[in-house]
């Protein structure tokens, strides 16, 4: 299954959204468009369908509905969600909209789904108009309430979003998840990721990483977890050494470079639903950058996992396999920041059927303007 379209209603930066997603979507744009705001979209899904989620933890995680409502809306301030999901384009529909009670409690105004366009489920029903407490609640996050339609609650359950700081992995203690049964991703609870994993699959993802790995890391011999005394888990390399016995490094010395390109490729390894990533081009070489795009689509292609990713790189955007439909390009405004899919817009178009690459065509429509003022600036 994957994201067909997604459709949003003041959502953060958003005033209005509708736009169709590819298996793969490249989310290009400025600073402060909300490009991280668009994937946090899908988070949000997820994080309603997961356990030890559900509509009241997502919201207030965020800082409550007048966070995450669009500072553009007016007269309709409602905050709304909508998805088509599925094998095929119109499968099932899932859309969502949100209020607030007296409270400031965020509570459910509409819930509707739908497949093949037969409606499944429509609220409020009888019962809410009977109980307005059960509103706090979407049926998507309730066992007893989804069976009907149990496989999008799965599959927006098995979204995975991924930011590694590599700090984190280095020093974990310093961020604790706040859903106890969520997984960190920011990476405080990596290594004990690849630990749960079973030997079988930990000892092969670990070999295929390290056979990327030595790409970038000519030097890299070894790759393996090992714990410590008293248990704690440890990434180590072995790296090429004129003493045979010193060139074991642990996590700790690794570069940020490094411990992303291991937290990409194992996440791009690790499940099967929608994989969510942020500027994964961070503290890797722009040579590097360049191949990541042609890497995911070989790793994922047989297993039809779709993948969104910001990114500000030309580099991850020259591979001219990139298509205009898997574009997404922000433009802020004072009204929320627009989204446009690149085959939409006819200049990016022409110029990739002209050979050029997405970086070429789309980039400079999303540029920050007169960036070069910077170089005035000045005690």
């Amino acid at each position: 299954m994957r994201f067909f379209r997604l459709a949003l209603e003041n959502w953060r930066n958003f005033k209005s959204v509708d736009v169709a997603l590819q298996q793969r979507i490249f989310i290009a744009g400025p600073n402060a468009s909300g490009k991280s705001n668009l994937l946090d979209a899908m988070n949000f899904l997820r994080q309603l369908a997961s356990p030890g989620g559900g509509l009241q933890n997502a919201v207030v995680d965020r800082g409550g509905i007048s966070k995450v409502r669009c500072l553009a809306a007016r007269r309709y301030s409602d905050i709304s969600f909508a998805v088509s999901i599925g094998e095929d384009e119109g499968e099932w529909t899932y859309s969502l909209t949100l209020s607030q009670d007296n409270n400031r409690r965020p509570i459910v105004k509409t819930e509707t789904v739908t497949r093949g366009g037969e409606i499944i489920r429509r609220r409020p029903d009888e019962d809410d108009k009977k109980d307005a407490e059960r509103l706090t609640q979407t049926h998507l996050e309730q066992v007893s309430a989804n069976a009907d339609f149990r496989s999008i609650a799965d599959f927006l359950a098995s979204i995975r979003y991924l930011h590694v700081v590599p700090q984190l992995i280095r020093e974990p203690e310093r961020h604790k998840s706040r859903l106890e049964k969520e997984r960190d991703p920011y990476g405080s609870d990596f290594l004990e990721q690849i630990a749960k994993a079973s030997d079988r699959v930990r000892n092969s993802r670990l070999l295929t990483i390290m056979n990327a790995l030595t790409i970038a890391l000519p030097q890299l011999q070894a790759l393996e977890l090992e714990r410590d005394q008293v248990g704690v888990p440890h990434l180590r390399g072995r790296f090429e050494h004129w003493r045979p016995k010193a060139g074991w490094q642990r996590e700790d010395q690794f570069s940020d470079g490094t411990l992303r390109l291991i937290g990409l490729l194992w996440a791009v390894l690790d499940g099967s639903g929608p994989l969510l990533l942020e500027e994964p081009e961070l503290s890797l070489h722009p040579r590097v950058v360049e191949f990541i795009p042609q890497m995911l689509w070989n790793v994922t292609r047989k297993r039809r996992r779709q993948i969104a990713i910001t990114t500000h790189s030309p580099e991850m955007l020259s591979d001219k396999g990139i298509g205009a439909d898997e574009v997404l390009l922000l433009h802020p405004s004072a009204e929320g920041t627009k989204v446009e899919v690149g085959n939409e817009n006819p200049k990016v178009t022409a110029l990739l059927k002209s050979g050029l690459s997405a970086a070429d065509a789309a980039l400079s429509l999303v540029s920050p303007e007169h960036p070069e003022r910077l170089a005035e600036f000045s005690e």
